[in-house]
């Protein structure tokens, strides 16, 4: 694909990404001086629908200003009629590469900083509906954000043909569902099915089930994972503050609500919670007991 000639204001550099709808180039702006992404539509993919399906993701990343969101700068049409849209330029890694480099708890920290991106993305009814590792980017100072809003949901707008794709695979056209396998809810294998904000709550849960990786977890995480990715959307959590709520309590040592602890499994985790104080009070109680024996000889 030729490079895109942006005009006057943007010199094009290198390719960094290529999805089923659009690339991103690297370009600088030469107005402010600065290092920027562009995406535009590929030319492999014609017809006025494919583009408002770009300008409609160029508005939706207007719409929600939000750390953990990319923010937009610039959109417009090319000299050869393609849409552009221009956001920061992010530097850092995929949440799935930099998990490797991590342990459990810090990528549960990450976890619950791309859970409030998407949360208050619902707040804006906005549904994201393609949340899976690649998908996250952690910045070069420890930012967390959301990308790929192309086949977000949008309040109770209907999905034309060609927002029913295979994201990962970049198929279009009518008849196909929408999303990633793996990551997606069932109920998005049904075309122009029923969707809301628990379909994200269920590629949340498939996330956190692949950050988590083979390793034997907790019965809790364990837990929150099978809640978040069941089949039936009554049977999720019915909201991602709700997902985050119970991870949070997890790290905090405290009961989640998609676990029902056993009396000994309680007190373990009481003791692990406050298990400083505990110690503490054990020493005090030995020393109280020694100076009374020691008084008693």
């Amino acid at each position: 694909m030729d490079r895109p000639d942006a005009g006057d204001r943007y010199e094009v550099h290198e390719l960094l990404g290529r999805g089923g709808m659009g690339a991103v180039y690297r370009a600088t702006d030469r107005v402010l001086q600065r290092d920027v992404a562009l995406k535009v539509l590929t030319t492999a993919l014609e017809g006025d629908d494919i583009a408002r399906r770009l300008e409609r993701e160029a508005r939706v990343l207007a719409s929600l200003e939000h750390p953990g969101i990319v923010s937009i700068h610039d959109a417009g049409t090319l000299v050869d009629g393609r849409p552009f849209y221009v956001m920061r330029l992010i530097r850092g890694q995929r949440l799935d590469e930099h998990a490797r480099l991590t342990g459990r708890g810090q990528r549960l920290r990450l976890f619950l900083a791309a859970c409030d991106a998407v949360s208050f993305a619902h707040s804006r009814g906005v549904i994201h509906r393609d949340l899976k590792p690649a998908n996250v980017m952690i910045g070069e100072f420890g930012e967390v954000l959301v990308l790929d809003w192309g086949i977000a949901k949008v309040g109770g707008l209907a999905d034309s043909p060609s927002t029913a794709m295979a994201a990962s695979e970049g198929h279009t056209g009518e008849g196909i569902a929408v999303g990633s396998p793996g990551f997606m809810a069932p109920e998005q294998l049904v075309p122009q099915g029923p969707i809301d904000v628990r379909a994200d709550v269920f590629g949340l849960g498939a996330m956190l089930r692949h950050l988590l990786g083979g390793v034997e977890s907790p019965a809790a995480l364990r837990a929150i994972v099978s809640r978040a990715t069941a089949n039936e959307p009554r049977d999720r959590y019915q909201s991602v503050d709700a997902l985050a709520a119970d991870v949070r309590s997890w790290l905090d040592g405290l009961a989640v609500t998609a676990y029902a602890e056993s009396p000994v499994e309680r007190v373990a985790r009481f003791y692990r919670r406050n298990s400083a104080l505990i110690l503490l009070l054990l020493a005090y109680l030995i020393v109280r007991m020694f100076i009374l024996w020691w008084r008693g000889v």
